[in-house]
């Protein structure tokens, strides 16, 4: 007998997936206190920079710092969070017979609208 006469719960389709951990880290903050941006850089000068940076844009991290000869900086994880734009809000338009948002006095729909 096949299992469409005899359904017993739901079945995930996706079960696979979730077995294979193809999760996200989008509950993980970076720059926060918990999760505190990893950074290398190769001076102490270079060192005191990148703080100042840090504490500028109010995040926390954890810089070493690597003089070996071969070292490499990286300082990815700042200037990606340095380059994310903040959340633009838009005010809602008025209902067409609401008073318009100009101050005129008017209903939207015979001033603005």
């Amino acid at each position: 007998m096949s299992d469409k006469f005899f359904f017993m719960g739901r079945q995930n389709a996706r079960q696979k997936l979730y077995s294979l951990d193809y999760g996200t880290k989008a509950g993980q903050k970076t720059g926060s206190k918990k999760y505190p941006l990893q950074l290398i850089v190769t001076s102490e000068a270079r060192k005191q920079e990148i703080e100042a940076q840090v504490a500028e844009a109010q995040l926390y991290a954890e810089i070493t710092v690597d003089s070996s000869a071969d070292a490499v900086e990286s300082i990815s994880e700042l200037t990606v969070q340095l380059g994310k734009g903040l959340t633009v809000k838009h005010d809602q338009t008025p209902a067409r017979n609401e008073p318009c948002s100009c101050g005129s006095g008017k209903k939207y729909k015979k001033c603005c609208g």
